[in-house]
């Protein structure tokens, strides 16, 4: 059985995790790829996080590089689930908290209350 602390959210930069970090309450793990898919990187990430054991989310870019990042992790995790914020937004750091919230509370991940107004 996995714990709560079993969960990785992988997004592509620095601004997609402290967007993130404001708004999750919750023990999940926050990998940032840089926004690209190097395969000796990723070896090291699936190793070190173990990510074949855990709750993946992949919450990326609704634009081109974050659609091409996703399909390749995809390819690599397969049992990942996708978070998708909308095209209205494109990017995950600029996807208001409130909307980032509910997405999160769709997955069953705790966010600060004070982003559910």
């Amino acid at each position: 059985m996995k714990h709560l602390n079993d969960r990785v959210i992988i997004v592509e930069g620095l601004t997609d995790k402290k967007q993130l970090e404001k708004v999750i309450d919750d023990q999940v793990t926050i990998i940032c790829t840089n926004g690209t898919f190097d395969v000796e990187r990723f070896d090291e990430l699936l190793e070190s996080y173990q990510l074949d054991e855990k709750d993946v989310y992949i919450l990326v870019d609704e634009d081109h590089s974050g659609m091409k990042l996703r399909k390749q992790l995809a390819l690599e995790l397969p049992h990942a689930e996708h978070i998708y914020v909308s095209s209205e937004y494109r990017e995950v750091a600029a996807t208001p908290e409130r909307i980032l919230a509910m997405l999160l509370l769709g997955k069953q991940i705790a966010v600060n209350p004070l982003y559910l107004v």
